[in-house]
């Protein structure tokens, strides 16, 4: 068990932070696991000793486990750096990034051991303030846990260990380093064997890394690689970036909030708060189009109001990050008198995809190159790496890493790399999407809401003189033109919306045709892609870290109708699965997102099968 003290490792904060400058120097990545969050003043003293340390690290990252992280940030000089960044903190995982990204502090508002399960990043450190002692029940397990997370040299810092608590330790493998028993390093009389990864085939080198489309996916990844220090080159086949569906002239963002809180909420929730951070940064500084100032999505019925209030109390989610309003409510926040309750995402809103493209690429900086015009007609595994060729089979690039985040034409770069008769690496439906524009002055009838409304379709606030709402979604259709059937559908769907009937000609009416990608379980693809050919050989395939990959070949697609809500989550996972670094989203959610969990489902069909 674990007793909580006021004792913190190694002394006092700024002693904490200096014995960290001690350990960091020389590193590229270097990892702190703390269990003390104090108002996150033990993050602003570490912060601060990085900056002032020129013999520092290339990359600080600090994960804080700790149920006081929803006291929230009390630490003066924190909180002025932070201003009104702070996020809600919802029962997920939260990455806040300093000094472009070189120092991100992991935020884990759990409890202890809970935190310690959600993680699967190497530790460089771990800061203990709590006492370490036997669990009677399983001996040993808090050390284990520790073990797992710990690469050999690893030390731990913790109020002075004896007895159990010593003694626990030395069994996980660390060894005493100081007579006091408050540092121990870990040092195992052998190695443990680990289990599988999906990270063994990280990027092995600081060369710069290919990635293919330059829609707000492969954008996105080029900021986050940037933040971790990594050079990119995107290939873009058309001449600018966001030509395709990113480029639409508005878009939505927000979370979901459902009774189960099931994968697909948990990490629409997670993207949704990373999203509204991104789009803060595109609008205060790369003058980007859009509001972050909330967003109504309705409920479809109207005595949905006091299931609404009792998922939220059972959730435990914050006001700030949603509320449950009744129709009165509702019609006040929009401006529009609805009949429906309404989730109110104070967060949410609404954005130009291309213009936030733009700013993930502008805030990756020289870090990124585009090269538009640039259409990659095959992909192809040599001896020196990943070859990109031309329509003509010229060799267009060499990397050891690539990520394709070129939505549905990945698949067709996969495919020859692809057994005979073997599925696709993972299944993606293609749909086709229309929005309706039309000019205020043509549309004088039709009353628009302050904010955001969406639910069975959307509606905008006026942006650049126009009504925006929309869209259909339609299975195998490839027609590009814009549709008057598309537009009653829209105008239908608008009246459902607003309950109210929109009678409007379609006369006035313009539009956009686009394709969005989607997956069967509506969560994208992330991450190593699978080597289907080299699965097929393995017997028993129960868990995504046990699937085969393709060494350095990387997915970032499969975005759906979310593209803006989720480019930024996605952006850094898929990152991290590249670096290394630690994973900004709990490892028990990482499986539903993961490249290769098709790869599992099929192997448990073909299981099935048999049996």
């Amino acid at each position: 068990m674990i007793q909580r003290v006021a004792m913190e490792p190694p002394g006092p904060p700024d002693a904490f932070a200096a014995a960290l400058a001690q350990a960091w120097q020389g590193s590229g990545r270097f990892v702190v696991l703390d269990d003390r969050f104090d108002g996150g003043s033990r993050f602003m003293h570490c912060l601060q000793a990085w900056r002032a340390d020129p013999h520092r690290c290339a990359q600080l990252h600090v994960i804080t486990v700790s149920t006081d992280i929803a006291g929230g940030c009390t630490a003066t000089m924190l909180n002025d750096e932070i201003g009104e960044n702070w996020p809600p903190i919802t029962p997920n995982l939260h990455r806040l990034a300093f000094e472009g990204g070189q120092v991100q502090w992991l935020l884990v508002p759990m409890a202890w051991r809970a935190g310690l399960r959600e993680l699967s990043t190497p530790v460089d450190v771990f800061a203990l303030g709590h006492r370490i002692e036997r669990d009677a029940a399983a001996p040993g397990r808090e050390t284990k846990a520790l073990a797992r997370l710990a690469r050999v040299g690893s030390l731990a810092w913790l109020d002075a260990a004896t007895g159990t608590e010593a003694g626990a330790m030395r069994s996980a493998g660390f060894t005493q380093a100081d007579d006091a028993g408050e540092r121990w390093r870990y040092a195992p009389s052998f190695v443990p064997r680990r289990r599988p990864s999906r990270y063994t085939t990280r990027s092995p080198d600081n060369a710069p890394i290919v990635v293919i489309g330059a829609g707000l996916a492969g954008c996105a990844v080029a900021w986050a690689l940037a933040e971790q220090g990594r050079d990119s080159i995107i290939f873009e086949r058309h001449g600018a970036l966001a030509m395709e569906t990113s480029g639409n002239p508005a878009g939505l963002f927000h979370g979901i909030v459902n009774p189960q809180d099931g994968a697909h909420a948990r990490f629409n929730r997670a993207a949704a708060l990373e999203a509204q951070r991104a789009v803060t940064v595109a609008l205060a500084r790369h003058d980007v189009p859009g509001h972050a100032r909330g967003l109504l999505r309705l409920e479809s019925l109207d005595n949905a109001l006091s299931a609404m209030h009792a998922t939220l109390q059972r959730l435990a989610l914050p006001s700030d990050y949603v509320q449950a309003l009744s129709s009165r409510e509702a019609s006040d926040r929009s401006g529009l008198l609805l009949h429906q309750p309404a989730w109110w995402y104070p967060g949410g809103g609404w954005v130009q995809p291309g213009g936030l493209a733009r700013s993930f690429l502008e805030r990756a900086g020289q870090r990124a190159t585009l090269r538009a015009s640039c259409a990659v007609e095959s992909l192809t595994r040599e001896a020196e790496g990943w070859v990109l060729h031309d329509a003509f089979g010229h060799a267009m690039a060499t990397s050891s890493t690539v990520v394709l985040a070129n939505a549905g034409d990945a698949l067709r770069l996969l495919r020859p790399l692809m057994p005979p008769a073997a599925p696709d690496a993972w299944p993606l439906l293609k749909l086709r999407g229309q929005i309706s524009m039309a000019s205020l002055s043509e549309v004088g009838a039709l009353s628009l809401p302050r904010v955001p409304i969406t639910g069975s379709g959307y509606l905008l606030p006026a942006i650049d003189g126009l009504a925006i709402f929309g869209a259909t979604s339609q299975s195998d259709d490839d027609d590009p033109s814009v549709r008057g059937s598309d537009h009653r559908h829209n105008l239908a769907q608008l009246s459902r919306l607003t309950g109210k009937l929109v009678q409007l000609e379609t006369t006035p009416l313009t539009g956009r045709t686009g394709w969005r990608w989607t997956t069967d379980d509506r969560l994208p693809v992330l991450g190593a892609i699978p080597d289907i050919g080299a699965a097929i050989n393995v017997q028993r395939l129960e868990q995504t870290s046990q699937v085969p990959r393709l060494p350095g070949l990387y997915a970032c697609t499969g975005f759906g109708s979310r593209g803006i809500t989720w480019a930024a989550l996605a952006a850094q996972i898929t990152a991290a699965s590249i670096t290394g670094a630690p994973m900004p989203i709990e490892a028990s959610l990482l499986d539903s997102v993961d490249a290769a969990r098709f790869v599992v489902r099929e192997a448990a069909r073909r299981s099935r099968r048999a049996d």
